[in-house]
């Protein structure tokens, strides 16, 4: 199997929902679908988010890095031979992230096409579903408490809470959250807002509620800090804009700084460079999430499928396409009361596109 001609399109895609974060507040995404097609007739597809922040790289960046390096590379070459052509892409694009992941999605989904298998069952097939939480952004009390109900009469059993910006707003919406809803799991991502002292005391505060996670409290530049945290504190600290690559998660776990790592594929380069993130976790006693950017449902599927693959994978975030108007992508996978489940289509599944 040869590849035989490579195409592009940019999405600009509107979310119905704007959220704030501790550093910004988000409208719209754009994303970047490639199409790889070869000479047996299979067609893969791979998506790209670029967020200069997350990914290290524009939009403007993404579709140069398409036309003048992605596409020349490809041409003729053997998608099984996606360990070598990987390692020299990653060589070229540098830290251009969502770029590199585009193609091994696309390299993974015609893998798997050829071998008449879901994605997931071809990368290790560990289980068939997992819960994903889904996110409610910065807001004022009275609006989180309404979105976190339509989220749980929508059937979702895990909130993911936004926070940073103030430890007695967040403390008390944490505390409300509970109280209305004491049988949904809570997870908190202060999104590098808090200090050492504000982290422990947030944790504190809200001992009694049972927060599952607390993720990326400091700010990445102060990695150390999340060390200190972690040590004192009963509750799982992860990492997120601390951990973009492979090094990444080895100072981390040598260093012993974080219980959890949340691997997005979009900054950390694709499901190879996942893998190996993910092993060296493991390795370290570490446990993984599998998070995602504002994605198309066919980012979401590629971070379901590695997600289903492994064991040392527990936690999903996959809820990046569900605020995504007028996604071509949706039928990929199933969401059914939190709970996402792959088709069993070959590859990352069926796309009309």
């Amino acid at each position: 199997m040869r590849i035989t001609h490579i195409s592009y399109e940019r999405l600009n895609l509107k979310l119905s929902e704007p959220y704030t974060i501790a550093y910004e507040t988000i409208d719209s995404t754009v994303n970047f679908i490639l199409k790889v097609e070869t000479d047996s007739h299979i067609v893969g597809y791979g998506c790209a988010a670029p967020d200069k922040i997350v990914t290290g790289e524009t939009a403007a960046e993404v579709e140069d890095a398409i036309t003048n390096t992605i596409i020349p590379l490809l041409k003729g070459k053997d998608p099984f031979t996606y360990a070598l052509i990987l390692m020299e892409l990653k060589g070229m694009l540098g830290k251009k992230s969502s770029s590199l992941t585009m193609v091994d999605m696309a390299l993974h989904d015609l893998i798997a096409r050829k071998a008449d298998v879901p994605l997931y069952r071809f990368l290790g097939g560990f289980q068939k579903s997992i819960a994903t939480s889904i996110t409610i952004g910065i807001l004022p009390l009275n609006d989180t408490l309404i979105q976190a109900r339509e989220f749980v009469e929508k059937g979702f059993t895990i909130l993911k809470v936004k926070g940073g910006h103030s430890l007695e707003e967040d403390i008390e919406k944490m505390t409300r959250l509970h109280e209305e809803f004491p049988d949904i799991t809570l997870r908190f991502d202060g999104n590098q807002g808090y200090s050492v002292i504000d982290s422990v005391a947030f944790v504190k505060a809200t001992s009694q509620i049972g927060i599952e996670i607390f993720e990326q409290p400091t700010k990445l530049e102060k990695e150390e800090r999340l060390g200190e945290v972690m040590n004192q504190v009963d509750i799982p600290v992860m990492a997120d804009e601390s951990l973009k690559t492979l090094t990444d998660a080895f100072r981390l776990a040598q260093n012993e700084r974080v219980d959890m790592v949340n691997i997005k594929l979009m900054k950390v380069g694709g499901i190879l460079e996942g893998m190996h993130i993910n092993s060296v976790a493991k390795a370290a006693g570490i446990e993984s999430m599998i998070g995602c950017n504002d994605e198309s449902a066919l980012g979401i599927s590629a971070g379901l499928h590695f997600a289903l693959s492994r064991p040392n994978i527990r936690y999903a975030d996959l809820d990046g396409h569900l605020d995504v108007l007028d996604d071509p992508f949706k039928g990929l996978f199933h969401l059914k009361n939190g709970v996402l489940y792959p088709t069993e289509a070959p590859g990352l599944g069926e796309i009309k596109y």
